[in-house]
């Protein structure tokens, strides 16, 4: 059986230089950084994080979410979170393994194996946090090293994939993958995610979202906060002054222009709202993080 030092092993070898790795596994991504990161805007997409060495901060909302070797980080829906290194060091580098989740597979793997639910349709929060068991780590491991054996890998990725989905389905953390699989509920509020992805920069009551979604203003915005931690017009502010800010970044744009393309007609307002989701206001912001070289990596 492996160990959480053998994970750390393999993602090292397999991630050699800080940031986002893509592999040969297509559902695998490593993640390393070998210092502490400026907490940095980003979209959780329905994935599983395992770290194998250092530490993470994920804020959603008012929720805090600690997750280190021994827990895994588990999003059942695209969310919008602020995410910090909080514990890496050019000896003891972070060290994570993201699966991302596909919903056609989850929902495959909950027809074919029915668990009884007392939650029922009843909705749960999207991001969770769980115990890496020890049969997980064995799994996590042996996927890596089918990077070492690309003879193998078409042919026992799926099932290792699969494997580790199976442990999280038995597991507390199958409610909320069963939540993923779908049910009346939760099709109904992912059309209004998906709609507020792509949708974001426009004008958009609860009431147009709601009839997006085919849910009573009332139970949309219930069933969305319960999800997600946010009400939609805050999950929309979210998307929106994550945007700005790449803009403000990747493109050179002002605050005023920034704030314009993804949807204000006001910069003051446009400024409140950064200053209220970021904590400081875009000019200060993009000039600390301009200054800072690990804001990328978080």
């Amino acid at each position: 059986m492996h160990r959480i030092t053998d994970l750390a092993a393999l993602i090292a070898r397999h991630a050699p230089e800080d940031g986002f790795q893509e592999t040969a596994l297509p559902s695998v991504t490593l993640i390393r950084s070998a210092a502490v990161t400026t907490p940095t805007p980003t979209v959780y997409a329905p994935s599983l994080c395992m770290v194998a060495q250092g530490a993470k901060e994920a804020q959603l909302g008012r929720s805090r979410f600690y997750y280190d070797p021994g827990s895994f980080l588990l999003a059942g829906v695209d969310l919008p979170v602020v995410g910090a290194v909080t514990q890496a060091s050019a000896d003891a580098p972070y060290l994570c393994l993201v699966l991302h989740l596909d919903a056609a597979r989850v929902a495959e793997m909950v027809a074919e194996h029915p668990i009884a639910d007392s939650q029922g349709d009843r909705p749960i929060p999207g991001l969770i946090l769980g115990e890496t068991t020890a049969e997980m780590i064995d799994a996590a491991c042996r996927l890596l090293a089918l990077l070492d054996a690309p003879e193998d890998r078409d042919a026992l990725a799926p099932l290792l994939e699969r494997e580790l989905l199976w442990r999280l389905l038995r597991g507390p953390a199958g409610q909320l993958l069963r939540q993923m699989a779908g049910g009346p509920q939760s099709d109904k509020l992912n059309r209004a995610l998906q709609w507020l992805r792509h949708h974001y920069a426009e004008p958009v009551s609860i009431d147009t979202l709601a009839e997006v979604a085919g849910m009573s203003p009332s139970a949309l915005h219930q069933h969305f906060r319960t999800v997600t931690g946010l009400s939609p017009l805050r999950y929309r502010t979210q998307l929106r002054v994550q945007e700005a800010r790449r803009l403000m970044i990747a493109r050179g744009l002002d605050a005023a222009t920034a704030g314009f393309q993804v949807g204000y007609g006001s910069p003051s307002q446009f400024s409140r709202e950064y200053a209220r989701t970021m904590g400081l206001p875009p000019s200060r912001d993009v000039e600390r993080l301009r200054a800072s070289t690990d804001y990328l990596v978080a």
